[in-house]
C-alpha cells in the first residue's frame, strides 16, 4: 500500500467516524430525528399514576400554568413556549443528556381540556412519534393523575432498540414531573413543603 493510499483510507475513516458521531449527536439532542416512515414500531409509555391530596382544578392549574401563563423563571431552562393559545401551545422542552454536557430539545404541542386532560404530541425530537396524556380524575382524597403514552420509531429492530433507550430517559423525566406536580399541588392546598422547580 502506498503512503498516499494509506492517507486516503485514513481520511475516509475519519470522515465516516465524524459523520457517525454527528449523526448520533443529532439523534440524542433531537436535532436530526429519523422519520422515514419505514419499519415503524411502537411501544407504550407508562401507565403511571400518582394520588394527589389536592382538588382536581388545583392539579390542572399546576400542570397548565407554565404553558398557558407566564413561565416561571425556575423553569426557563426546561421550557420555552413558542406559540400560546387559549387551550393549545407549541413548546420546546429541554432535557440535559450525557451527564449535562448536551441538551436534548423536543418540540411538542400541548392541548388542555379543563379540568380532566392535558395531551402532548411530539413535533420534533429524538424519535418520530410520541403522544402522551395526563388524565385527572377526582377521588375521595383529592385527585388521581394518570400518565400514559405511546412512542414510535422507524427502521425495525434498530429503531426499536433506540426507542427503548429514549423511553427510559423519557419516563424518568415524567416521573420527576409527576413528583413535582404532586408536591406543588399539595403545597397550594395546604400540604407539605415543596421544591418550586417544577419540571416537565
Amino acid at each position: 500500500m502506498t503512503a498516499a493510499r494509506g492517507l486516503r483510507i485514513a481520511a475516509w475513516g475519519v470522515g465516516v467516524g465524524g459523520s457517525l458521531a454527528a449523526g448520533y449527536l443529532g439523534l440524542v439532542t433531537g436535532a436530526v430525528p429519523v422519520d422515514v416512515g419505514v419499519g415503524r414500531r411502537t411501544r407504550a409509555l407508562g401507565p403511571r399514576s400518582v394520588d394527589i391530596a389536592a382538588p382536581r382544578e388545583t392539579v390542572f392549574d399546576v400542570v397548565a400554568r407554565p404553558y398557558l401563563g407566564r413561565t416561571p423563571r425556575a423553569m426557563r431552562e426546561k421550557l420555552h413556549v413558542l406559540e400560546r393559545g387559549s387551550d393549545l401551545v407549541l413548546a420546546e422542552h429541554f432535557t440535559p443528556v450525557a451527564g449535562g454536557r448536551l441538551r436534548a430539545v423536543t418540540v411538542e404541542t400541548v392541548r388542555f381540556t379543563r379540568p380532566e386532560r392535558v395531551g402532548f404530541r411530539l413535533v420534533r425530537g429524538p424519535v418520530p412519534q410520541v403522544t402522551e396524556s395526563f388524565v385527572l380524575s377526582e377521588t375521595a382524597a383529592g385527585t388521581r393523575l394518570v400518565y400514559e403514552g405511546q412512542l414510535g420509531t422507524d427502521l425495525w429492530r434498530l429503531g426499536q432498540w433506540w426507542g427503548n433507550l429514549v423511553a427510559s430517559r423519557w419516563e424518568a423525566a415524567v416521573a420527576a414531573s409527576l413528583a413535582s406536580v404532586k408536591a406543588e399541588a399539595e403545597r397550594r392546598s395546604g400540604g407539605g413543603r415543596v421544591n418550586p422547580r417544577l419540571v416537565r
